[in-house]
């Protein structure tokens, strides 16, 4: 099982289990309406240049269809994934409660062909930041480049490094590799010059792909918590051009194909 999948099947299991229809619902009670990125969609779609009357959209790890149904009920043509069937299961419950074309499928972005419909918005809603590693990443920029329309827009919403959970005089090294890591949040490290975030792990480390040990304990990648300027970099030399980065972290990045 890839390192990703774990949080995600035990989030939507939860979900699933007390009778909610978000992650967001569950962890701050707020509306399914009310999502994290709403705020940031609502911003910036009146601002892009859409050629199409009724553009295409794909929204990528798009949970119980949060986003997906924004989108639809503003007209957009409408594919979304990801990688829980759980998930998915409740956006097309969603969808048609609310008479909504939205065509969902179970599907890892990392594993999504180049080939294939091209849109003219690619959202991403909180999925990059849980895929760590840059061959992974590299590999979903490569797949939004060949899925973009020329004159199409790329949305990233991610999760962004956290000065206040940053402990800069707590390290860990482990000797067998000689990495040094700081303490991040409660029990989380950090590799400060790549912003990957390892959290324990309290099963076995065999399931995963991606298991660390360090300095004798077991860990999952969890994150990439990148400072804005190295988001920023790292979408330029991924191929694309970054025409606005906002939000109370940087978190939110309208891109362009450069």
């Amino acid at each position: 099982m890839k390192y990703y999948y774990q949080e995600h099947i035990a989030g939507y299991d939860r979900v699933k289990a007390e009778g909610h229809l978000a992650w967001h619902t569950v962890h701050n009670g707020k509306p399914f309406d009310d999502f994290p990125t709403r705020e940031f969609l609502e911003y910036a779609l009146p601002r892009l240049e859409l050629a199409e009357a009724r553009p295409r959209a794909l929204e990528i790890g798009c949970g119980t269809g949060v986003g997906a149904c924004f989108l639809a009920e503003r007209g957009f043509q409408v594919d979304a994934i990801d990688i829980i069937p759980a998930a998915i299961e409740i956006a097309k419950k969603v969808a048609a409660e609310r008479q909504l074309d939205i065509d969902y499928q179970v599907q890892d972005v990392c594993d999504l062909s180049s080939r294939g419909d091209q849109y003219d918005l690619i959202v991403d809603s909180f999925c990059l930041q849980g895929i760590v590693f840059d061959e992974e990443r590299a590999r979903v920029f490569a797949v939004v480049r060949a899925r973009l329309r020329p004159d199409g827009y790329y949305l990233v919403s991610t999760a962004m490094f956290d000065e206040d959970r940053f402990r800069k005089e707590e390290t860990v090294t482990d000797e067998r590799s000689g990495l040094v890591y700081h303490r991040y949040a409660d029990k989380g490290l950090i590799e400060a010059h790549t912003g990957i975030v390892y959290v324990e792990l309290d099963e076995n480390p065999g399931r995963y792909e991606g298991a660390a040990e360090i300095a004798g304990i077991w860990y999952l990648p969890s994150r990439r918590h990148h400072r804005p300027p190295a988001l920023k970099a790292e979408l330029e030399q991924a191929g694309f051009a970054v025409i606005y980065q906002g939000g109370e972290y940087g978190e939110n990045v309208v891109c362009a194909l450069a």
